[in-house]
């Protein structure tokens, strides 16, 4: 069987680019069902993109490779999609854009704009064999217990990353690229909770607040949660992908609060009251009774010289952590690293030393930020590799 282009992976990227590729476009997955991370996503609601999509909320070894992409298929090119499709939608915090209904409804306008352009879906089929050869890609399918052979002028990688694995996510990408003579960076989980050794944070299983968390790189001011393997939450899972095994994080647990200045004011005001409790009323109460022990808690403010308020103002906003892990790609929202973007160009997607490969998505050595921005990059590198490759049908 003869295809104009071969789409390995049903995913969000997949199915962008099958919907814009032009010519006879096949899309190939293993799953039952097509954009099952799209259907998991925001609780079952899929952030499909941020307001607020910009160039500097996405990591890489390039820090330029992704905003040709971003440029030419914008988050507002994306909701006038979803707005021509009638399907509600709603900001939550930061940008965050959420169906009001079903991330099903996303799924089924990217398999309408598929239809509509003509391309094809085959499910549970697995890739058992790939070559290339005279300006082809030669593909063995298997099929409902059938071995079939497709050929094809271009070939696109949209499988992902191996964030998720009991979503059937693997490695597939990486070997594909480095067959035909790609890089592939490290790679690691990325937007993933950390973990510490020995439940250091057991007694505070589900305690959860507003923090800011920082390291060199970088810092985010959203809620962290305290797990029984250790800390989860917004900001957690933004600094992971920043963040390398070893290292410190710092976490300010008032950001919005002049510790000093506060308890100063109410040293005067109300000395007779207990330190302990005054926190408590800044703070959750376990919290505060977990950092007691190291902090010295004890006595009334009247007690507390300005010394000490400044000590434990420098405790509470600069929480110094070092994390034994992290979760693993079994909860990582991401994989961070990828295919190489020296390899391959900006505006096409396509490899710079094979002409007709393309790699898109996750796979890709580009990562965004928790709240929409990597399906916003699956979006948009979907985009502009499909339309290079109609211009390429097209001999432009």
């Amino acid at each position: 069987m003869r295809y104009d282009t071969l789409i390995l992976g049903a995913g969000a990227a997949g199915m962008m680019c099958a919907a814009h590729s032009g010519g006879r476009a096949l899309v190939i997955d293993h799953a039952k069902a097509p954009g099952e991370k799209i259907r998991i996503s925001g609780g079952g609601r899929c952030n499909f993109t941020n307001l607020h999509c910009t160039p500097g909320e996405f990591v890489g070894n390039n820090p330029h490779f992704h905003k040709s992409a971003l440029s030419r298929y914008t988050q507002w090119d994306f909701i006038d999609l979803v707005n021509r499709h009638a399907i509600a939608w709603h900001e939550k915090t930061l940008g965050q854009l959420f169906c009001d209904g079903s991330a099903r409804e996303i799924i089924a306008m990217l398999r309408e704009e598929m239809a509509r352009a003509g391309a094809d879906l085959w499910l549970q089929t697995r890739l058992a064999d790939l070559t290339h050869s005279e300006g082809a890609f030669t593909a063995t399918l298997e099929r409902d217990g059938v071995r079939q052979i497709v050929t094809a002028p271009n070939l696109v990688l949209a499988t992902g990353g191996k964030s998720i694995p009991k979503m059937g996510a693997t490695g597939l990408a990486y070997d594909i690229a480095r067959q035909f003579g790609h890089e592939v960076t490290d790679i690691r989980p990325g937007l993933v909770p950390l973990t510490f050794p020995e439940g250091r944070f057991k007694p505070l299983a589900g305690v959860s607040l507003d923090t800011c968390i920082s390291n060199e790189r970088a810092a985010f001011q959203e809620a962290l949660l305290f797990t029984h393997r250790g800390i989860s939450g917004p900001a957690v899972l933004q600094i992971s992908s920043y963040w390398r095994e070893g290292e410190e994080i710092f976490v300010d647990l008032l950001p919005d609060t002049g510790l000093f200045d506060t308890l100063r004011a109410r040293r005067r005001t109300h000395g007779r009251r207990k330190l302990i409790n005054e926190l408590g009323h800044l703070l959750p109460a376990r919290l505060v009774e977990y950092l007691a022990p190291d902090l010295g808690l004890e006595g009334n403010l009247a007690d507390q010289s300005d010394t000490g308020l400044r000590d434990l103002e420098k405790a509470l906003k600069h929480w110094s952590l070092r994390p034994g892990g992290s979760e693993g790609y079994r909860t990582a929202e991401v994989t961070l690293g990828g295919i190489s973007t020296s390899g391959l160009s900006s505006r096409t997607m396509m490899s710079n030393t094979l002409p007709g490969l393309y790699v898109i998505g996750e796979a890709v050595d580009v990562t965004g930020w928790l709240g929409g921005y990597n399906f916003q990059w699956a979006w948009s590198s979907g985009h502009a590799a499909g339309r290079a490759i109609r211009d390429r049908l097209r001999g432009a």
